[in-house]
């Protein structure tokens, strides 16, 4: 302990270094850490001024900098400029957002599932195909960036989306997380800082935690990113990049103006920004709006895959990358071995030519509108946003419900649902509010059976 008196001092934490060995910022960031899983920090706690801490614990301004920077890059505090650094307010949250165990007898309405039942189509596509004299070659390794065929099927598959590319801007990867991983790995370096929504998907969030890059939430305005927030985060945090969700935002379901993305797109150009386009969700909407990739399409990487909209197990997402980055994404796939599998990009590109893919969205779209249905009616009188085509919706829960205690309660009554602390970035509390997935009950019973059990909290 500090030979300093402290003793009556107001201060957030006060940690005691005297029962550590090792370098004393890793003891400190293992304090911190602990503290913070433990519940002593809370989230949203504003932790002592650096210098302060320094003086309080007789160590150097560095030791608490490095300290400081190891818990930002594991997701646990939050800095800005000019504010202070406060304890992240997902910090003791789980990010992984996967199905419930076998054994749990639990309604699965958290991870996002497409139902599969349009899953026959792929399976009777796939079987013929195997019955072809080269189909042993689909077996084989393959380049990573997919082939001629598979990358003007990509193509194809993103003008559906009002997106006109070519074969030569396409890449290939095993799934649409993958392909956000790869390109987080390729474009950014650790400790560099990456722009996103202040809520955003939990996906972004464990791939930027693994590569040590740092989110930093963007000033918003009715759930779109504002030029001036942009701008400000350029200028104050020097953000490199964004992340964007323009359709069906996950988890607010929020579908961006064609203004603001035509915003993001000229700051992109103007300010020499990255940014990632994640448009997984875009051919579920009725009438989707061009990409922001369609306004400025050699600063963006757009994102598209075929999981939500054709079939989760075919794990194919087609990038589109400008040229001057394509050779590093190829080089990050080929490096994290998250290559596509010729098997399933031929699978893929043969459903996309023969418009298999197009009947399949058509009837995914037809389902997910008949859930969404029964959830309106049976959740009629609570605000429960998302439209008729949306796989999820975001609701808003009573005043004295947090998103993680109506979750725990959801869970006790046989339902799995995630609030949003799960998805929140930075300091700010997180809204009452849950993620409700539609597509991923097994039956439209189930989902019947997992909504009442819902109102039931809702209305208790």
């Amino acid at each position: 302990m500090s030979v300093n008196s402290f003793e009556n001092y107001p201060m957030s934490w006060k940690p005691d270094l005297s029962k550590t060995s090792g370098p004393k910022y890793r003891a400190l960031a293992a304090l911190l850490e602990e503290d913070v899983q433990n519940g002593v920090l809370k989230a949203g706690t504003k932790l002592p001024p650096q210098r302060e801490l320094a003086d309080y614990l007789d160590v150097n301004l560095s030791t608490i900098s490095r300290a400081f920077k190891l818990c930002e890059q594991k997701g646990l505090l939050s800095a800005s400029v000019g504010n202070g650094t406060y304890v992240s307010s997902g910090a003791t949250t789980e990010p992984m957002l996967l199905c419930g165990s076998e054994t749990r007898k639990i309604i699965e309405m958290g991870a996002i599932v497409p139902a599969v039942e349009c899953n026959d189509k792929v399976k009777q596509y796939m079987e013929k195909m195997l019955k072809r004299p080269d189909a042993p070659d689909l077996f084989s390794y393959g380049a990573p960036e997919g082939t001629r065929r598979h990358r003007e099927a990509g193509a194809k598959w993103m003008r559906k989306s009002g997106f006109c590319t070519d074969s030569e801007h396409i890449v290939l990867a095993a799934g649409g997380q993958n392909a956000l991983t790869a390109a987080l790995g390729a474009f950014f370096e650790q400790g560099n800082k990456i722009g996103t929504d202040p809520l955003t998907y939990p996906g972004v969030k464990t791939a930027a935690k693994l590569l040590g890059i740092r989110l930093i939430p963007i000033r918003s305005h009715h759930n779109e990113m504002t030029e001036e927030g942009i701008q400000y985060a350029i200028q104050n945090e020097n953000i490199r990049g964004l992340y964007v969700i323009p359709d069906f935002h996950n988890p607010t379901t929020h579908v961006m103006s064609v203004e603001t993305r035509k915003m993001i797109a000229r700051v992109a150009r103007e300010r020499k920004l990255l940014v990632i386009e994640d448009g997984l969700n875009n051919l579920l909407e009725e009438n989707p709006a061009p990409p922001i990739a369609s306004f400025a399409p050699d600063d963006i990487v757009y994102l598209s895959s075929l999981s939500k909209t054709v079939s989760a197990g075919l794990r194919t997402a087609f990038i589109h990358v400008p040229n001057r980055y394509r050779q590093e994404l190829v080089t990050a796939l080929y490096s994290m071995n998250i290559s596509i599998s010729p098997l399933l990009a031929t699978v893929s590109a043969g459903l996309i030519e023969d418009g298999i893919a197009d009947a399949i969205i058509a009837e995914r779209k037809k389902k997910i509108v008949e859930r969404n249905l029964l959830v309106n009616q049976i959740l009629d009188g609570h605000a429960v946003a998302g439209d008729l085509t949306c796989p999820l919706r975001y609701l808003q829960l009573p005043e004295h419900f947090t998103g993680r205690s109506f979750e725990i309660c959801a869970e006790a009554a046989g339902v799995q649902v995630y609030g949003a602390e799960r998805f929140v970035i930075g300091n700010k509390p997180a809204p009452k509010t849950i993620r409700i997935s539609v597509t991923t009950p097994a039956s439209m019973e189930d989902l019947e059976e997992g909504l009442y059990r819902l109102k039931q909290l809702l209305d208790r």
